[in-house]
């Protein structure tokens, strides 16, 4: 077993947007990152793994508004709720910043200067883009909708089809509308500032950086190739937007701000930044030492950014460029996208909250991915059958038969002076020390997997071929029983070190059952003295009880009633629950009824209430309406915002002791308020905020 020559590495993930909560796909890629960084840890590496929020952009200025806070107010409060993610899935992050702190700023603000004083790589030109009159801003792409020039599908966003694929720009789209108002865009003329892609430096450069075979993964390097050799070449980069705009002021430059894109990923060097500065570290000569490594774990629709843009911007300002960006696929259920509608849907702390323990999730998605750029797959009974049959029957089983007797029988102590070099049982194990560390640093973490329980399997062999249960029967046999037992701890504690990555609170409590230290990778030829001093044996894990699965894929209106509400209904039985048809009205009564469309900016919980969200609605009158709804044993907020609904629109208001409801949402629901649920109405595709339903 080689030993490794100490490094010093800054590692990151992919900053997620601050407008919303944690979705599986980060905890997937932050649990990748983390088992990378805890094995270069436990090799003796010194490794800096910092995170932080992208805090910037239109969307979040426009949630902020209709939130009626500041975009600083709007970010800090979703930042508040990110440590219990990180903790509940054991992912130790040394800091965790915002790309608005001072230190985005500044480093945004010095990168540029040299991008356009230095490099000579700045420029600007005249550029025209829609413009909603009644917002008085101009529109990203995401607030712009309306019928697919190719196609002809209804309510398309401004940049693609998602019914043909067509990809366009906003001012292609036919009948186009500003999802902020309903207003009719109009075409209007501003400076905007470019970073030149195009230079041949970029492409020279470019291609030397991202073409390197000891780089960027085959399938993302050829995806790179691509865009460097294509007939159309690289374009220049449009980094600014005009104002109002919640990001990082363009120096020189009053009114224009940086896209979130230039400066979201310069928040990797703030956060670590920050990390320094309040450690008492030196930013400027850590990033300044050859011998500094970076790398960032990224999901693959952000690959462009990470692979172009961002090593470009770094090497024309004279900073350190990536040593690699790793590049992971998306994350599935049973072969489907994501979706909470269709029951497919993982939330990370539904998961914690129905009991799961997270290194299961920790183990199982670990045991699913490789190098290579692909989606990893949840399978529920593929889940449940992997971490019981791997962790409980194979490497649980183990301590379990074997540490009772230790303590029982010999006081704890177990007897070591046969485990020196040359015990072929221990060398079977002690061997694949460094195709394991191969395994782990190349990211093949699937294929570590299984390279343990391969070797689980021989230790359970062992097991059954001594019986340990049997040669406790007779205390003639003490001698060779304590042997076996103290054999299989000393095997039980070599797995431990090569699942510690993975398993980073399972691995603190076998070192506690073992009384160690921190066990390291280089421990593995390190027996536990003879005469060593065990603790006694407590149960270190359970094995998953399908039914939670059932309670983490079951409907948000169905978690909330009780057994007999959730369990299914027979036709008849459902009817039964439907509420008799109402009292016949004239069409004179229902025109008295104004029912709009109303599209969902913002929602969130009422402190201090079981069932209602506060709705913030536009109705398409240039204003926000307030709605209390209730709803929430239906619907999370973060389902919600975005969405469009229907509502009662000319309803008197009505004062509650939340506050002013302007309003009502329509929801359907059976009699009894419980199965089949609460659904909120949907418009089809195409009806615009303002639109009345007649």
């Amino acid at each position: 077993m080689t030993s490794p020559t100490p490094r010093q590495l800054f590692v990151t993930t992919a900053l997620p947007y601050a407008n919303g909560p944690f979705h599986i796909g980060h905890i997937m890629e932050y649990i990748q990152a983390d088992i990378w960084v805890r094995f270069q840890r436990m090799r003796g590496h010194e490794v800096n793994f910092v995170g932080a929020d992208d805090a910037h952009g239109a969307p979040i200025m426009i949630a902020a508004e209709k939130a009626n806070v500041t975009p600083q107010a709007f970010v800090a409060n979703i930042a508040a709720g990110r440590a219990q993610y990180l903790k509940g899935f054991h992912i130790a992050f040394d800091n965790w910043h915002s790309t608005d702190g001072p230190e985005n700023h500044a480093l945004s603000q010095e990168i540029y200067r040299r991008l356009r004083d230095d490099a000579k790589l700045i420029t600007t030109r005249t550029v025209e883009q829609f413009y909603d009159p009644v917002k008085e801003m101009f529109l990203p792409d995401r607030y712009i909708k309306g019928e697919c020039p190719k196609c002809g599908a209804a309510d398309q966003y401004g940049d693609s089809c998602e019914n043909c694929s067509a990809v366009y720009t906003p001012t292609d789209l036919k009948n186009p509308f500003s999802t902020l108002t309903g207003a009719t865009p109009v075409l209007r003329s501003s400076e905007h500032y470019f970073f030149q892609l195009s230079d041949p430096r970029c492409r020279e450069f470019l291609r030397e950086w991202a073409l390197d075979s000891k780089r960027l993964q085959p399938e993302v390097a050829n995806k790179a190739r691509e865009w460097l050799e294509g007939d159309t070449g690289l374009g220049d980069w449009d980094i600014s937007r005009d104002a109002p705009y919640f990001g990082i002021e363009i120096p020189d430059a009053p009114g224009k701000y940086f896209y979130v894109w230039l400066d979201a990923p310069i928040g990797y060097l703030a956060s670590l930044k920050n990390y320094f500065d309040k450690t008492g570290r030196d930013f400027d000569a850590f990033m300044a030492d050859p011998s500094t490594e970076q790398y960032h774990f990224i999901g693959k629709d952000i690959t462009y950014f990470h692979t172009l843009f961002w090593p470009a911007m770094l090497k024309f300002s004279g900073m350190k460029v990536p040593d690699n960006v790793f590049v992971h696929g998306f994350i599935t259920v049973s072969g489907e996208k994501m979706s909470k509608s269709r029951g497919t849907g993982i939330s990370p702390l539904r998961y914690l909250d129905v009991g799961m323990n997270p290194e299961w999730l920790r183990y199982y998605i670990a045991a699913k991915l490789s190098a290579k750029v692909e989606d990893v797959d949840f399978n529920p009974d593929d889940f449940v059958a992997r971490v019981n049959s791997d962790l409980i029957g194979k490497y649980i089983n183990i301590a379990s038969r074997a540490a009772g007797f230790i303590t029982k029988r010999f006081d704890g102590q177990v007897s070591t002076e046969w485990a020196r070099s040359g015990d072929a049982f221990l060398d079977h194990l002690r061997n694949v020390s460094d195709e394991l560390a191969s395994l782990y640093e190349g990211r093949e973490y699937g294929k570590a997997l299984r390279l343990v329980m391969e070797r689980a399997d021989a230790v359970n062999a062992y097991v059954d071929a001594n019986k340990p249960w049997e040669l406790a029967k007779d205390a003639a046999n003490n001698d060779r029983l304590q042997e076996v037992c103290s054999r299989l701890l000393e095997a039980f504690r070599i797995l431990t070190i090569y699942l510690k990555p993975v398993l980073p609170e399972l691995a603190r409590q076998v070192e506690a059952l073992l009384n160690v230290g921190p066990l390291a990778w280089d421990q593995v030829s390190t027996p536990l003295p003879h005469g060593h001093r065990v603790n006694p044996y407590v149960h270190l894990m359970t094995r998953v009880d399908p039914k939670m699965l059932d309670a983490l894929f079951e409907p948000p209106a169905a978690a909330a009633a009780d057994d007999a509400g959730a369990a299914a209904q027979s036709g008849a039985a459902a009817s039964e629950a439907m509420a008799p048809i109402a009292p016949e009205i004239k069409i004179d009564d229902f025109a008295r009824i104004d029912l709009r469309i109303a599209l969902i900016v913002n929602c969130e919980a009422v402190e201090g209430s079981d069932k209602l969200l506060r709705l913030t609605l536009d109705v398409g009158e240039g204003k926000t309406r307030n709605v209390f709804s209730g709803i929430k044993s239906a619907y999370s907020p973060e389902q919600l915002v975005g969405k469009l609904t229907v509502m009662v629109a000319n309803l008197a208001p009505r004062k509650m002791k939340f506050g002013l409801s302007e309003g009502m949402v329509l929801a359907a629901s059976a009699a009894d308020g419980k199965d089949p649920g609460l659904y909120i109405l949907t418009p089809w595709p195409g009806a615009r905020p303002g639109m009345r339903i007649s």
